[in-house]
């Protein structure tokens, strides 16, 4: 076939870059010494030997990150990411992730590694069988598998610039049967730019290398391979699936996945499944980790691989494709034995072939980053810009395990610097951020269905749910939801339940609640938006008001919603309780954005001292909130006889605002054991009356006064990162609880 013709047809360049995309990524447990770790795979991590997204590879202590499949690049690196944090934060603060392809020093004695401990007997069979014949310490070896699939899109319109091959999943097995062969021939290339596994620590090798330093030991044969004896044939998919067939019969592997091809060819469940299912995508297998990127993996790279397949279509390969592949494999030896700081031998055609790709994206008009091929030359003219000669060069200046530990203590802080946020969607609300990472913690596929409107698909085998920012599910319909983003519907409903609620009057238009200040005026009152959430356009008035300051509030709430809402001021401390199926699960105390003085410094300087916190942020990413200085604030402290270059006494407390909104910079305070029982049945019975089996409920509960109590809100979308995060006191793990509400069966399993 003429793929070059193919390639270049105008119907075919719209979708060249169209491609789903997975990465696997292995790695070593150790300690923040740089040792191996001596504990077992994480507790916190679903226990599941099939978990989606990190499971346990040959030893208990090496962990394997799995992406969903994506359709684009961003995507992928997201979610690896995201992976990447979850499984950090689920080892603990005593393990990092070693950021080599080459073990850190490995016991004395083969037996001394660990295999997996895994529950299915098949699988720890296999591990057996793999330690008998090959050893431990080559599975000690860690890499990325790179999983690839040309969009159908793309593959349909080459069928159909083609009229040589009549049945089309035919069609689509002799792409990637091209592409996996041309790969196999030219794979040199990615060993030169991308090796980094120039040197072995103590106890991986019984005999010395012949070269001391080299760009690659796990790509090359003194990686983990299969015996000589092992040939597979990439001819067709007949001889492919036949030849490893043979294999396993003959006994010179204990089963199909034991063939360690730097390429797999996927397309079931079982090899033999290929001749009738055809190749869906293939496993690119021989990609080192790369210790200068966080995640193992660039976006770069990736982009290169991408780009490469696409040139290996394109580019024309031998007539005897058994033979091609050998050469390859050849060819592959030699570049990864090479010092790292050696122009490889192969260099003149490593130059044509970048010139090539750079041509080929121009004629074919594919959107690549701009500094890709900028890198690639200059790896070529220099040799220590690879990533073998930069972790040579590195290791140096101290030793490659010091290097190595450094790197691996960088990563570690970065992933514990924010506990609360989940790398890869930290543009998402913070309350889903956490909800997501307890989710892919617990073995639950999340599908992003739409980023920016927080909605998630969540699936546990055949179980399916639906949330939205968080906590909203299909637990609670659509009425309930309706009547607590209506205040006055909610005030209603609670009031006919016989609870208390502030009395107060709606209202459409500024001029009607202009007319109605006489009314207010001499007595404490809010003034509040009908519909919003998160304390946006409240104002609070607990001596009354003048009428220019009324004007004001006024004004402001309805820059929030078209109804307003003034009500009766209830005396007494707010409380937040999150009620969850009937339960209360935590309380909160919210205390109003506040400063405390010192004497020296201006309310405006103790809000920027005290907006320094790096607990607070904004738009709900971060526990805490950046205080403001407003109109609100300002009014605020008009009230009390100050502005903001005042300067307060030393520990006198500014309020600065009256609602105690944390999402409004106030503090949050944990203080679900202290609260009395009655007054979490107030909240349960609320709930239950409005019909919700997930909310906030606002109690002002007067002091010393044990039956004064008022509802004045009902939220049907509660934040939980600040009873997950609070300012003070215990964490109370909201998500959690909300998930194991949606999967009861996740608390069956794991009691079993």
């Amino acid at each position: 076939m003429d793929y070059k013709k193919m390639l270049v047809n105008d119907h075919v360049k719209p979708y060249l870059l169209k491609a789903r995309y997975g990465i696997e990524k292995e790695s070593k447990r150790v300690d923040l010494s740089g040792n191996l770790a001596k504990t077992d795979h994480p507790k916190s991590i679903s226990q599941q030997d099939d978990h989606p997204y990190i499971q346990r590879d040959f030893s208990e202590l090496q962990v394997e990150l799995i992406t969903p499949v994506t359709d684009t690049l961003n995507e992928l690196f997201d979610y690896l990411a995201a992976i990447h944090d979850v499984a950090y934060r689920s080892m603990g603060e005593n393990e990092m992730l070693w950021p080599l392809s080459m073990p850190p020093q490995l016991p004395e004695k083969d037996e001394d590694i660990v295999m997996a401990k895994l529950k299915s007997a098949e699988n720890v069979r296999y591990r057996q069988s793999l330690s008998n014949s090959y050893g431990r310490r080559k599975q000690m070896l860690c890499g990325v598998h790179f999983n690839f699939e040309f969009g159908d899109e793309l593959i349909q319109a080459l069928f159909s610039a083609q009229s040589e091959i009549k049945e089309y999943q035919h069609f689509k097995t002799e792409i990637y049967l091209k592409a996996t062969r041309n790969y196999l021939h030219y794979r040199w290339l990615v060993t030169y730019f991308y090796g980094a596994s120039p040197r072995s620590e103590k106890n991986f090798f019984e005999e010395k290398l012949s070269n001391e330093v080299v760009r690659s030991i796990r790509s090359s044969k003194y990686g983990y391979t299969n015996s000589k004896n092992v040939q597979v044939s990439y001819s067709s998919i007949q001889n492919y699936v036949s030849d490893l067939s043979s294999m396993v019969k003959r006994g010179l592997l204990s089963a199909e996945r034991e063939f360690y091809s730097p390429v797999r060819l996927r397309g079931g469940h079982h090899v033999s499944e290929l001749e009738d299912n055809g190749i869906r995508y293939i496993e690119l297998r021989n990609i080192d980790l790369n210790p200068f990127e966080t995640y193992g993996i660039s976006y770069e790279q990736a982009e290169f691989l991408h780009l490469f397949l696409i040139y290996l279509l394109w580019k024309d390969e031998g007539e005897n494709s058994d033979e091609w592949v050998k050469i390859g494999e050849c060819y592959n030896d030699i570049v990864a034995l090479e010092h790292p700081l050696e122009h490889t031998q192969f260099e003149k055609e490593a130059k044509k072939m970048i010139d090539e790709m750079e041509h080929l994206a121009t004629i074919l008009n594919l959107t690549i980053s701009d500094t890709l091929f900028v890198h690639l030359k200059e790896m070529l003219m220099d040799p220590s810009k690879t990533l073998a000669g930069r972790l040579f060069e590195e290791s140096e200046k101290c030793s490659q395990r010091q290097l190595a530990t450094s790197i691996a203590k960088e990563n570690y802080k970065k992933s514990w610097d924010k506990p609360y946020q989940l790398a890869g969607f930290t543009d998402m609300e913070l309350s889903t951020q956490i909800f997501m990472f307890d989710a892919i913690q617990q073995g639950i596929q999340v599908e992003i269905l739409d980023r920016q409107d927080q909605f998630l698909k969540l699936k546990l085998k055949d179980h399916v749910e639906y949330v939205k920012n968080g906590n909203m599910t299909s637990k609670d319909n659509y009425v309930s939801t309706l009547i607590m983003e209506n205040k006055t519907v909610t005030k209603k409903i609670l009031q006919q339940h016989g609870f208390r609620v502030p009395k107060g009057k709606e209202f459409q238009t500024i001029e009607q609640a202009l007319r109605s200040y006489d009314h207010f005026s001499s007595k404490p009152f809010v003034v509040k938006p009908k519909t919003t959430n998160y304390g946006l356009g409240i104002s609070i008035f607990k001596e009354g008001s003048n009428y220019e300051d009324y004007q004001k509030a006024i004004i402001l709430a309805f820059k929030e919603d078209s109804s307003i809402l003034v009500e009766e001021f209830l005396k007494g401390t707010e409380y937040r309780f999150f009620v969850l199926n009937d339960r209360v699960n935590a309380v909160l105390l919210r205390v109003p954005a506040n400063v405390k003085g010192d004497g020296k410094h201006t309310i405006e300087e103790l809000v920027m001292q005290k907006n320094r916190n790096p607990l607070r942020g904004r738009d709900h990413r971060t526990p805490l909130e950046i205080i403001q200085l407003g109109e609100l604030e300002n009014l605020m402290l008009k009230s009390q006889g100050y502005q903001v270059n005042s300067i307060p006494k030393t520990d006198e407390i500014i309020f600065l605002r009256e609602n105690s909104n944390i999402s409004t910079g106030g503090d949050s305070i944990n203080v679900t054991d202290l609260i009395p029982d009655d007054y979490k049945k107030i909240a349960v019975d609320a709930a239950a009356a409005l019909g919700a089996k997930i909310c906030g409920i606002d109690l002002i509960i007067e002091n010393g006064n044990k039956n004064a109590y008022g509802i004045i809100e009902a939220n049907f979308n509660p934040s939980m990162y600040m009873h997950i995060y609070p300012y003070k006191g215990e964490t109370r793990r909201l998500t959690m609880h909300i998930i194991h509400y949606l999967f009861p069966e996740l608390l069956l399993s794991q009691s079993n």
